[in-house]
């Protein structure tokens, strides 16, 4: 991360926060602290008795006046300076980041980028319906089934736009959004020029996590249902990275892009709880903190 960046994350501590596990929550494109997942998933978490936090992205959240730069998905660096302020400053020794839709992207490949070199603290890595590999994603929000996707994304970029116009007007234009009609566009237009990648293709090989999971050595959890609207199950069907022993793939039928809601009234939310199933393996296989 930048010097001059600043992120916002919502915090909240259990009363002896030091010997409890802690969860950092990350969100998708154009999502926040307060998405509806991101409740939920905390809601859960404190409830087993886990510090929760609800970590925002650059400019999510409310937080546009932070940070001249964009966001985008290869954003690791600012992920991997929360985790290492939570072990330096706040002296936490059980971490687990869990990451949906884009912040799963983020997720994976911060700790592909770790390889062997993780942080003992950081006990695991939970990602649901991860887009791991960004160009495949563009293309499949770009066919006409996911209009109604790809409209919503792009009226919350959009607007996004015209505010970080208004914060720095020797930045960024908004007329260059006329050239906008789908998430590619935009990565070609926006995400490219303002975050150092020659086009919207360079962008997308060097920020996938997909070139990285091989690299993992952190228990990781993948989530993704085989019914996802844009985030191709053909994207994990043939993982040669899935031989990574360090790597568990859990997929369903049904459950759309970050769905998965059950029938079950005691566990209306089924990835949450499987994230916190995970966790909680691991916490009890190497005798870490658990609520």
């Amino acid at each position: 991360m930048e010097t001059n960046v600043k992120v916002l994350a919502h915090c909240h501590w259990q009363d002896d926060f030091r010997r409890r596990p802690t969860a950092v929550l990350v969100h998708g494109l154009e999502g926040s602290s307060s998405s509806v997942y991101m409740i939920s998933t905390a809601q859960l978490f404190f409830q087993a008795g886990y510090n929760v936090l609800r970590y925002n992205m650059r400019n999510c959240g409310g937080t546009e006046h932070l940070t001249p730069t964009l966001y985008h998905s290869g954003m690791s660096g600012d992920l991997q300076a929360v985790v290492r302020e939570l072990i330096e400053r706040d002296q936490l020794t059980d971490l687990f980041v869990i990451g949906y839709s884009m912040g799963g992207n983020v997720a994976l490949k911060l700790a592909g980028e770790y390889g062997g070199a993780a942080p003992r603290e950081l006990r695991g890595v939970c990602a649901v319906s991860p887009a791991l590999d960004l160009s495949a994603c563009a293309e499949a929000i770009n066919r006409r089934s996911n209009w109604i996707y790809q409209r919503s994304f792009l009226k919350g970029l959009r607007r996004r736009v015209r505010h970080k116009e208004r914060l720095y007007p020797e930045i960024y234009s908004f007329d260059d959004f006329r050239a906008v009609r789908s998430i590619r566009d935009f990565d070609e237009v926006y995400t490219a020029r303002h975050a150092g990648f020659t086009s919207a293709d360079d962008y997308y090989e060097r920020s996938s996590a997909l070139k990285v999971l091989g690299h993992i050595e952190i228990p990781t959890l993948i989530i993704h249902a085989q019914d996802d609207p844009f985030i191709p199950y053909e994207s994990f069907r043939h993982l040669p990275s899935l031989d990574n022993s360090s790597l568990i793939l859990l997929t369903s039928q049904r459950g759309g892009h970050v769905g998965f809601v059950a029938d079950n009234a005691h566990e209306r939310f089924w990835a949450e709880n499987r994230a916190l199933d995970f966790c909680r393996l691991l916490a009890a296989s190497e005798g870490g903190s658990e609520g």
